[in-house]
């Protein structure tokens, strides 16, 4: 039996040979296509709000161990009575609104427990009730001071609360847009979901204010108001996210530290104008940082590190005025990854600018990893199916795969990667080549003044520069086939139990001014913030071994051995395509020369066909161009030989682990 994840290799296969042929012709699915998924999870939704388009699908999907089900408050939608452990469920919804639903095991019809919120189309929704039209509020001087079970501290800020609160989420309850919420040293064990705007919520000491899920609760802060700021403190140890930004105008985090929570560290999912800067994170099987779904982004991040998580980057269906800066890179299993998928809305992933980032080391096998993400193992700067990227002035070392990759990417669609400039890196230490373009259907891009060693294929600089003309069949089809044997090899899922035994960071550097520092809601913060790109300068690579990371960092990669099934689909995807194509020519052209009643003409056409139009020319020829080989023959010969490929690559698929 088929595994969806076993059907989508064949289909890989089939794509696979289709874009040989096709590799000019960029068909991309539907601009703006996708789904809107929202896990289920024991027992809460991951996101509070969800919002999709008049029409879109919304697809609930059980990520748990318990039976859930979502309902709408209104008795306008529901999905059936029960979805098991890895069931789904896709709605469509025609009518705009605002709509509230629960899952009856789990939440009750008041909307308490289990529940969130869906908006479909563009109309008015606030957290609290009230109108998106209200005014980002200046910062008012008011500070509400949280204290938790420390010892009173030495802390009378003007304009405080007199009475310290007990916990950070009634501070923020009782907060009003433009308020501070101060928390004082302390670890405060609960989840905290910020609706009121305008906010800023600050630590007094980066490394001393700790927000502890116990791998029990979903998000250390989860913020579905526009304009909050989060500054100075440590999320640990929750089951989804350490700072989550969902459907918001408006985020920042400044000086915060997300280690070893089960899925991103520092989150911002349909949210525009943005800022994360001088950031940690660690420990995520997912990514540790991630912008996703949104176009334009309008969101900076800056001055971060990312290591020991599965991606240190992911972003998928995000671009637009995005930009990925002077940050550090390092010993995760893969470095930076914007990437297109249909299980978001918005794709494709374009427009991101990668510039001035130090990447090193990201073949690191030890941090626990989502299936999905797998593939990407061994690659610094991996461009998976997005457009019109820039990435420039990058040093990127020391990666088993590749150093920076552009690469198709298939979900649902199979999304080409086109457009996208890779100019003036320094890379080095790669395994397998500094510099990659995978295939079919990567037309379009660019590589020039790169300080590289190896590419994939060869000359890729020369057959795909910047200036001038592009070879439209340049790329390298062995990249993409052995993407399979790393699909073939992916873990289905992960013990949470797991995720906590990455390292766990040294103290990172606290933020300028502490408590003291000026309150600063995040209003336009896109706008103001002070970026040159022209004026950053590559990297230092010697910066990684004084950055204060959980582990010390090895400037040379020990690159393994590939495992059989990478050697597998790597040789036979690669060889057996143009041992096909060599086949279907030599024999078309002797049954050419042998046909004394075709006219000159037709036969140097047909001729001119097979030659200049790989595989569709050939094809054509031995399907309507009257060749006297036997039918059964033409059958075999075509249908045959791209059978035997799917059926073989599906075989070692299978073998490899996938069912």
């Amino acid at each position: 039996m088929l595994t969806p994840r076993s059907t989508r290799l064949l289909l890989y296969g089939v794509v696979m040979i289709a874009g040989i042929a096709l590799a000019a012709c960029e068909n991309q699915g539907g601009e703006g296509a996708g789904e809107a998924h929202v896990p289920m999870l024991d027992n809460f939704f991951a996101r509070h709000v969800t919002r999709i388009p008049v029409g879109g699908e919304v697809v609930f999907v059980n990520d748990g161990d318990n039976p859930h089900n979502a309902v709408a408050l209104d008795g306008s939608w529901e999905t059936q009575a029960e979805l098991v452990d890895g069931e789904s469920e896709t709605l469509t919804i025609d009518e705009p609104g605002v709509y509230r639903y629960y899952c009856t095991f789990h939440g009750t019809a008041a909307g308490d427990g289990m529940a969130a919120v869906l908006v479909v189309g563009d109309v008015e929704y606030d957290a609290e009730g009230g109108s998106d039209e209200e005014a980002v509020a200046e910062a008012s001087g008011r500070i509400l001071l949280v204290q938790g079970d420390a010892p009173a501290p030495d802390l009378e800020p003007s304009g405080s609360d007199p009475d310290p609160f007990g916990t950070i989420q009634d501070a923020v309850d009782e907060a009003e847009p433009g308020d501070m919420v101060l928390i004082d040293e302390g670890v405060y064990e609960e989840e905290v979901v910020v609706d009121t705007p305008s906010l800023t919520i600050r630590g007094v000491d980066r490394n001393e204010v700790v927000l502890d899920g116990n791998f029990e609760m979903s998000n250390g802060i989860q913020v579905v108001a526009d304009g909050v700021a989060i500054e100075n403190m440590t999320a640990r140890h929750y089951i989804l996210n350490g700072f989550f930004w969902t459907g918001v105008e408006g985020y920042r985090a400044s000086y915060v530290t997300a280690y070893n929570n089960a899925d991103y560290g520092v989150y911002a999912f349909d949210s525009v104008d943005g800022v994360i800067e001088h950031s940690y994170a660690s420990g995520g099987p997912d990514s540790a940082f991630y912008i996703g779904q949104c176009y334009p982004c309008d969101a900076v991040i800056n001055d971060v590190i990312a290591e020991h998580s599965a991606l240190g980057y992911s972003g998928t269906n995000a671009g637009g005025n995005l930009y990925i800066v002077d940050s550090l890179w390092v010993n995760n299993r893969a470095g930076i990854v914007p990437n297109t998928l249909d299980t978001e809305l918005l794709p494709p992933q374009r427009e991101v600018s990668i510039v001035g980032n130090l990447v090193i080391g990201n073949d690191n096998p030890e941090p626990v990893i989502k299936g999905g993400s797998y593939a990407a193992f061994g690659n610094g700067i991996l461009l998976a199916g997005g457009r019109d990227n820039l990435v420039e002035r990058n040093v990127v070392l020391d990666h088993a795969n590749h150093g920076i990759l552009a690469s198709p990417n298939i979900d649902k669609n199979f999304w080409f990667a086109s457009g996208n400039k890779i100019r003036d890196n320094l890379i080095g230490g790669s395994g397998r080549a500094d510099l990659a373009l995978a295939g079919p259907g990567s037309i379009g891009n660019c590589f020039g003044g790169n300080d590289h060693e190896s590419s994939a294929p060869f000359a890729l600089e020369l057959l795909h520069g910047c200036g001038g003309l592009r070879l439209p069949l340049g790329f390298d089809l062995l990249t993409a086939s052995r993407t399979l044997g790393y699909y073939a090899a992916a873990p289905d899922g992960f013990e949470l139990r797991t995720v906590g035994d990455q390292p766990v960071p040294p103290d990172q550097e606290q933020m300028p001014g502490g408590e003291d520092a000026a309150v600063q809601p995040a209003a336009d913060v896109f706008e103001n913030y002070d970026l040159d790109i022209d004026a950053i300068a590559p990297p230092d690579p010697s910066v990684a071994l004084e950055a204060p990371l959980a582990q010390e960092v090895t400037l040379v990669t020990e690159v393994g051995s590939p495992g059989v099934f990478q050697i597998l689909f790597g040789l036979y995807g690669y060889l057996m395509p143009f041992v096909l194509l060599a086949a279907w020519v030599s024999l078309s052209l002797w049954d050419i020369a042998r046909r004394d009643e075709l006219a000159r003409a037709t036969g140097i056409g047909w001729v001119g066909a097979i030659l200049l139009v790989p595989f569709v020319g050939v094809i054509a020829y031995l399907a309507v161009g009257g060749s006297r080989l036997p039918g059964w023959m033409r059958l075999v010969l075509v249908a045959g030989g791209l059978a035997a490929y799917l059926v073989i690559l599906g075989l070692g698929a299978l073998v490899g682990g996938i069912v």
